[in-house]
């Protein structure tokens, strides 16, 4: 699930204490396999933001009353993918289940001795239970099943019925979603907005539509098939690029970082009405704008249609001495009833056939965002998606090289021809 440091749930101080959490674990217990008790056996499932597990983990221990599951979380993928890099590194640390989130799942690839091959287990059999191109996504080339899928992104805008009412916007999502037919719209969109005099911004930061544009513009962003930076060639990324001034320039933004405190504030105080919202950051918002905004939010279409922002895989470290009960564990999240249970939680959108068929998922709605009809919103594109292809350092070249440059003509800190410049310079460095 996404998120670029796609998912963010609370403070950055949780995100710290998340971090200490898990160091202390490794020092505690070198393999994680420290009995939880009455002879229970332990498995630790290790994810990044919310995967919405916290009721199926209490499922699973109710049929296996021989298991104990133990969910760690920390919020930012930022700090999660260095952590999870020193447990395989060091042999020690990690869950018997670790989520591996698209963006880094390339990279961890080329490391298949660090994981167990679920084919043993039978997990090659599971192709037919997924969108197939997902599926594939899990294997390393040397055929090794690495993960079993977890969701796909989709793609809407979530956006504040009452900012739009107040700056004099229809606020019916489907009224909405004509307003933005193409990026061009959208733009448009915001500067009437801003002239509404609503008192918030319209956009939380032009970041966020960078991601989404990077997940519809094209099947390549800064990577070519044969892991070659196309960065600075490619004309998605430059497109993307280019809209993203255009925001910039007609001033519809909040200038605020994404996944950083002050954005996490912005939520609560609706200090912005828009964010792109893959179905994963239903949860995030949830979170962040807390229960006095339920009803206040909804969901239209994404400008341009489309898009597949994000999504995740569950993976057992080879450090792991419960391989098959971890797998076992994997299975049940990731199955058809595992995705349902977690989208009703928290969001993630299913790659399950099963889930995206079931009548029930079709069927859901969503209270907090004004009773949409998520379970049509997102499930009715799902299986049209198309994979991104993310390269071996997608996930640094995206946070560390161009959000950043980004961000910087955002805040008035950089001309936008230095800070693209600034951008290619730092991809080459992440990507070495």
């Amino acid at each position: 699930m996404h998120v670029p440091s796609r998912r963010l749930r609370n403070s950055a101080v949780v995100a710290l204490t998340a971090v200490m959490a898990l160091g202390l674990a490794a020092g505690c217990s070198k393999k994680n396999d420290a009995p939880a008790g009455d002879g229970q056996l332990k498995l630790v499932v290790d994810t990044f933001g919310e995967f919405g597990y916290k009721a199926l983990a209490k499922e699973y221990e109710s049929a296996h009353p021989n298991i104990k599951v133990q969910l760690r979380s920390i919020e930012k993928l930022d700090d999660y993918k260095p952590k999870l890099t020193q447990y395989l590194a060091a042999g020690s640390g990690a869950g018997d289940v670790v989520a591996l989130e698209e963006g880094i799942l390339t990279e961890f690839k080329t490391q298949p001795q660090n994981f167990v091959d679920l084919n043993q287990f039978g997990g090659g059999d599971l192709a037919k239970d997924y969108l197939p191109w997902k599926f594939e996504q899990g294997k390393a080339s040397n055929g090794q099943l690495i993960g079993l899928p977890t969701d796909v992104g989709g793609l809407g805008v979530c956006y504040r019925r009452d900012l739009f009412e107040k700056a004099k916007l229809p606020t019916d999502r489907a009224e909405v979603s004509k307003l933005w037919t193409t990026w061009d719209d959208f733009i448009a969109t915001g500067q009437r907005f801003n002239a509404g005099g609503s008192g918030a911004a319209f956009l939380d930061s032009t970041t966020t539509a960078f991601n989404a544009m990077l997940a519809q513009f094209g099947d390549t962003n800064f990577y070519d098939r044969n892991n070659n930076l196309i960065a600075d060639s490619n004309p998605s990324v430059r497109k993307a690029w280019d809209y993203t001034m255009s925001m910039i320039d007609k001033g519809i933004s909040a200038k605020v970082t994404t996944w950083s405190n002050e954005w996490q504030a912005g939520f609560k105080n609706a200090s912005f009405a828009v964010t792109f919202c893959p179905s994963w950051m239903r949860g995030i918002i949830k979170t962040n704008a807390g229960d006095a905004s339920t009803g206040k939010w909804d969901i239209a279409d994404v400008p341009g249609g489309g898009g597949n922002w994000g999504g995740s895989f569950l993976a057992v470290p080879k450090q792991s001495r419960h391989a098959k009960e971890a797998y076992e564990l994997a299975k049940f999240l990731t199955s058809a009833h595992g995705q349902i249970g977690a989208f009703n939680e928290s969001g993630p959108l299913p790659s399950n056939l099963g889930a995206l068929d079931d009548a029930t998922f079709k069927a859901t709605t969503d209270p907090y965002f004004n009773n949409a009809p998520v379970g049509v919103i997102y499930g009715a594109g799902a299986k049209a998606l198309k994979p991104v292809y993310r390269g071996p350092k997608h996930q640094a070249v995206l946070d560390r090289a161009f959000q950043p440059a980004i961000q910087s003509v955002e805040q008035g800190k950089a001309k936008a021809d230095e800070a693209w410049k600034n951008a290619l310079d730092a991809a080459k460095k992440e990507a070495k």
